[in-house]
């Protein structure tokens, strides 16, 4: 068999996000729930279709960047269809500025995604009951246009706020999602509108979740079960991406809408199911997190390629060989691949090598292949092209370092832990430091290998 040079750059692509529903992803999809702790995406499962089919819930879903989260909420998606939910999947990061956001910002992305869905599948919401999220609505296009100087906002032929009540209700539900897009798009890209709105509908937060309850997301509900649905899951990938500065007061972002702003993100009557960052696990503020939702947050750790005490986590590394196997023989039982691991790098510590220096990290794994795929042009990939990839990226990753860091790390080296500072909140949203879980659910913390043999952190 003769692998196709550039299919296997295509497939090996760190951006693309495996859709389980596709049945060629399915074919690269590795299950790792074996050697991370537990099966994470089974229990966010069993309280929505078990625990409470028919009450709300909300839950939040963190890891690394990067670790493989939107893969495994995808494949919560096929598994709650499968059981008659209707579920609604987005990626907050192409609705939000996510060096700015505000929870009214969540709340309209929620209501345009789930007003969308229901118009593919022909679900109308009776225009006489959106009142209450018309007035707002309109109140939010005379706020933008009071900013404007020359054309003034207007949605086409739906009126200033793409809402009519004398449309039919199809034309209702399209003309919802695309009067609230078009907020969300004008305010994304201008930092003054998007304060002018947040002034407007902050004192009003509680109106617009109870008009979004109300006049869209109970009647939706109402109306799924009479095709057969067994009730509504919004998905929310992407907001663990929030940006971490702080807030004009002076109040860490992620902390001002995980925590202060809780209230908000758990009263929507549906089930909800929410990315958060990771660094919240380690801040001050995590006691009140857990006090404000109902689940604590469900962690994805790394892929162990290592134990604690430093010897191989023998597991872990075979199904990272696998996951690269994979990409280039698809159609292959996973045993026969292990036999052709020559067709692909010039020996099968190549290979080793790639998932140890990856730290179990999914897509730091697949950008150091992209790369030296891309890099080499040839088959099979040399060692020494990874050993230049690997120098490299070292370089890149260590420049930005202070001393300080560098005396955290030379701990975290050493003691396999994390304190709660934002200092080692910083080591772990850089990916400097990674989070493991060993197969009682024990996390334990390591160095990214990348970094490992740094000068830096040889010296006392």
């Amino acid at each position: 068999m003769t692998i196709d040079l550039r299919r296997f750059f295509q497939v090996t692509n760190p951006s693309k996000t495996l859709a389980i529903e596709n049945l060629e992803d399915q074919k690269y999809y590795i299950d790792f729930s074996s050697v991370r702790g537990g099966k994470i995406i089974a229990e966010l499962k069993d309280k929505i279709t078990f625990f409470s089919p028919d009450e709300p819930t909300c839950m939040l879903f963190t890891g690394h960047i990067g670790c493989g989260k939107s893969t495994e909420l995808l494949r919560l998606k096929v598994e709650l269809e499968k059981e008659g939910f209707h579920v609604v999947y987005f990626e907050s990061s192409e609705d939000l500025e996510m060096a700015d956001v505000d929870t009214a910002d969540v709340l309209l992305a929620i209501a345009r995604r789930v007003s969308q869905s229901l118009n593919l599948i022909d679900i109308n919401i009776n225009p006489n009951r959106v009142s209450k999220l018309k007035q707002l609505l309109q109140g939010a296009v005379d706020i933008l246009n009071s900013d404007l100087q020359s054309v003034k906002f207007k949605i086409p032929g739906l009126g200033d706020v793409g809402i009519s009540s004398q449309d039919e209700n199809h034309e209702e539900q399209l003309s919802l999602a695309f009067g609230i897009g078009e907020i969300t798009t004008r305010i994304k890209s201008d930092v003054k509108l998007r304060h002018k709105l947040n002034q407007y509908l902050g004192p009003q937060k509680n109106q617009l979740v109870e008009a979004i309850n109300q006049e869209l997301l109970q009647p939706a509900i109402a109306a799924l079960k009479t095709i057969g649905k067994k009730g509504l899951v919004v998905v929310v990938d992407n907001l663990d991406r929030v940006d971490s500065r702080a807030k004009a007061w002076g109040r860490p972002q992620q902390e001002y809408l995980f925590i202060d702003q809780s209230e908000y993100l758990t009263k929507l009557d549906c089930h909800l199911v929410y990315t958060m960052p990771l660094a919240l696990m380690f801040s001050d503020g995590y006691g009140n997190l857990t006090q404000r939702f109902p689940e604590d947050p469900k962690v994805l750790p790394m892929v162990p390629v290592q134990l604690k005490d430093g010897s191989d986590d023998t597991t872990g590394m075979m199904l990272l060989q696998q996951m690269v196997l994979a990409r280039a023989f698809p159609e292959v039982k996973p045993q026969e691949r292990l036999n052709k691991i020559t067709e692909i790098f010039d020996e099968p510590a190549s290979l080793y090598r790639l998932c140890r220096i990856s730290g179990g990290h999914v897509r730091d794994l697949l950008r150091l292949l992209n790369n030296w795929i891309q890099k080499q042009r040839d088959l099979p990939l040399s060692r020494q092209t990874l050993e230049t990839l690997i120098r490299s990226r070292c370089n890149e990753m260590t420049m930005q370092i202070s001393d300080d860091e560098w005396e955290l790390l030379r701990q975290v080296k050493e003691r396999k832990k994390v304190g709660g500072d934002r200092e080692y909140q910083k080591l772990i949203h850089s990916r400097l430091v990674f989070e493991y879980r060993d197969r009682h659910g024990e996390s334990w913390f390591d160095i990214n290998p990348i970094i490992a043999q740094a000068t830096e952190l040889k010296s006392k």
